[in-house]
């Protein structure tokens, strides 16, 4: 995973500064639908961040709708249905 910049000094709080992050990330496509997020671990390892301020990223692309979190598996992209323009 590569590294996500996270500026400590911003107005922006940190959490949101990583849900910005990872929301761009699935939005372009570089996180595909039904594909699995990045562990804490992993995020904890590229951002430099604590656990509860990821967790707390991660519980607001929940509540956005973004991601869906499969108990023992892990959290996935959400399958967008309205994508779909046929």
């Amino acid at each position: 995973m590569r590294e996500i910049k996270i500026d400590p000094d911003s107005a922006v709080p940190v959490y949101r500064q990583l849900v910005d992050a990872l929301r761009a990330r699935i939005e372009s496509g570089e996180i595909e639908p039904g594909r699995r997020m990045p562990s804490e671990t992993d995020l904890e390892q590229a951002t430099g961040l604590a656990r509860g301020t990821i967790r707390k990223s991660v519980e607001t692309l929940r509540a956005e709708g973004l991601i869906i979190t499969v108990k023992g598996k892990g959290s996935f992209v959400a399958e967008h249905q309205d994508d779909a323009t046929d």
